[in-house]
């Protein structure tokens, strides 16, 4: 079946920010200077005499977007013949290069390829989603799936610097190429970019070794600021103080990763609003470590420009290829990682990771209400499940909270609380007036028509989001997640506490609060009341001590 590419509309929201492959008789092509030079590459060091780190870089800015900085070329020759083992070089040099160029050469055709069953009916009509290459912008809920291989020829791209640099910033992009890894290095040299790169490395001869043949989705959820039919709402103040969900499990965990749980979760990258943030860069935290362990996540920085404060990223079926220790300064690449995780019906590994940003610095106003509202929404956007879509409807259609009380602030809190905080609030009973939920209101179908398939049983991993290097309050976020998973009808939180002294008596509250039955709307009217008195500076107490001084202080 003949592809016509030209007046493909996802090809075209993306073309400009993809390398330079031409279309010519409804395929694509490299231009001949690529396909020479990947050529000569492909055929080993004896052929192309590319046996070193500064011959690569030559090489590289030969066919590059534009030619390299001469700190990247020095950095290359840093890293490949001087940081690097003589054994380690020559296996690069001798083994994973000509792959990779082998790999690049087949990459107009594993694209063609890509969009041809983007079309196919498994993938489009019949579930009324399009999952093809493009950009997905802000407010523009999608998803993307690639398979691994096509991903391993869109990172080699990076690798050789042949994605174009114009225009990613006026479109919200990030840097893509990985010529600024190699800048860092040389520029300002730490040992955890050494060992990012080596995950990087690691991750290339993987996949030279043995290519996966499974697929990853990158999904662009969104809240939407307006009534939509298809579309989940921007809860407003008076949506979660009338909520009657139940609290979920709340399990902590003192010690521990989260990308290590056993468990099937939806675990949380506490993210830059541009995805990935410093992985590229000098950035050597949570999110980054995630990148550089699982470099599958960097294809999203291909085509997902930054988050607004409505929006989320769920990434599921990246791979994780190395082990490590350490965290910042510390990082430290630890050897090779096999990846367990069974995959599913459309071949993705069932490991599923949720981008959510933060507020950055946000100090004072933290406790306020919009401040609330924005970080409790940004985390529900997160944890949502479109499969449940008929679950969720009715909370936001039928009972107008969209996009409700954006910026208003607490005038009076009476008229919001119902009960002091030493007191448990009244059970979902008595505080929550709203009809059930029809579960068997399925006319519809958005369900199946607007996601891949998702299982019910899926919680939720995560630890001090928000909260370190942006500077959030641990108590504050650690209820606000707590909050979002419950109102996602999420059956459990696992929390790593990573043993921050904030947090000790995270595990003996959440486990009071769950005793009384607490809904959520109990705890959000807690806590606003809580941040109210702290905006007022009528108490410096952290929320636990605030809320149960008894147990805290027994």
């Amino acid at each position: 079946m003949e592809l016509e590419l030209e007046g493909r509309e996802d090809l075209g929201s993306i073309r400009e920010h993809l390398p330079p492959v031409v279309i010519r008789s409804s395929s694509l092509f490299w231009p001949p200077k690529v396909v020479e030079a990947l050529k000569t590459m492909s055929k080993g060091p004896q052929h192309s005499q590319l046996n070193s780190g500064h011959l690569l870089s030559l090489a590289i800015s030969h066919i590059s977007a534009q030619p390299l900085p001469h700190s990247a070329s020095l950095g290359f020759s840093l890293f490949f013949d001087e940081l690097i083992s003589r054994a380690d070089s020559a296996k690069w040099f001798g083994e994973v290069v000509p792959a990779l160029a082998n790999l690049l050469l087949r990459f107009p055709s594993l694209l063609e390829s890509h969009y041809q069953n983007a079309d196919h009916p498994l993938n489009g009509d019949k579930y009324g989603f399009k999952t093809g290459l493009r950009l997905l912008g802000p407010q523009e809920a999608g998803i993307v799936l690639l398979s691994q291989e096509l991903i391993g020829a869109l990172l080699a791209c990076s690798f050789f610097c042949l994605f174009p640099v114009t225009n990613r910033g006026a479109k919200h992009l990030q840097t893509i190429n990985f010529d600024s890894l190699f800048v860092t290095l040389y520029e300002n040299y730490s040992e955890k970019q050494e060992n990012k790169l080596k995950c990087i490395l690691h991750y290339f001869e993987r996949i030279c070794s043995r290519m996966p043949a499974g697929f990853v989705s990158f999904e662009r959820k969104v809240l939407s600021f307006e009534n939509h039919p298809q579309h989940f709402c921007y809860p407003g103040a008076d949506f979660w103080s009338r909520s009657g969900i139940r609290l979920c499990t709340f399990k902590v965990h003192s010690s521990g990763l989260i990308e290590d749980q056993s468990g099937k979760a939806l675990e949380v990258d506490f993210a830059n609003k541009y995805i990935g943030g410093g992985a590229l860069n000098r950035g050597c935290l949570q999110e980054e470590i995630r990148f550089m362990i699982s470099p599958e996540l960097i294809a999203g920085m291909v085509f997902l420009p930054r988050m607004d404060d409505n929006e989320a990223i769920e990434i599921v079926g990246a791979e994780r290829f190395s082990d490590y220790k350490g965290y910042a300064s510390s990082f430290h690449f630890s050897g090779d990682y096999v990846d367990e995780k069974i995959v599913d019906s459309f071949g993705r590994h069932k490991t599923r990771i949720v981008a959510i940003d933060a507020l950055c610095s946000p100090g004072r106003r933290q406790f306020s209400l919009k401040c609330l509202l924005r970080e409790i929404n940004k985390a529900f956007c997160g944890f949502f499940d479109k499969s449940k879509y008929n679950q969720y409807e009715r909370l936001f259609h039928d009972h107008g909270f969209c996009g409700a009380q954006l910026d208003q602030e607490i005038k009076d809190p009476e008229t919001i609380f119902k009960s002091s905080p030493l007191e448990a609030p009244s059970t979902s009973a008595e505080t929550d007036k709203r009809e059930p939920v029809n579960q068997d209101d399925r006319s519809s179908g958005k369900a199946c028509r607007q996601c891949l398939a998702h299982e019910d049983d899926i919680g939720v991993v995560t630890g001090n989001w928000g909260c370190g290097a942006f500077g959030g309050d641990p108590e504050l976020k650690a209820i606000i997640q707590w909050l979002a998973a419950s109102q996602a009808q999420r059956p459990f939180i696992s929390y790593y506490t990573f043993g921050i002294e904030e947090l000790k008596f995270l595990d003996k509250v959440s486990r009071w609060i769950l005793l009384h039955e607490w809904t959520v709307g109990d705890l959000w009217n807690m806590l606003v009341e809580y941040s109210f008195q702290r905006l007022r500076e009528e108490t410096d107490l952290g929320f636990f001590t605030w809320l149960l001084p008894s147990i805290i202080c027994s």
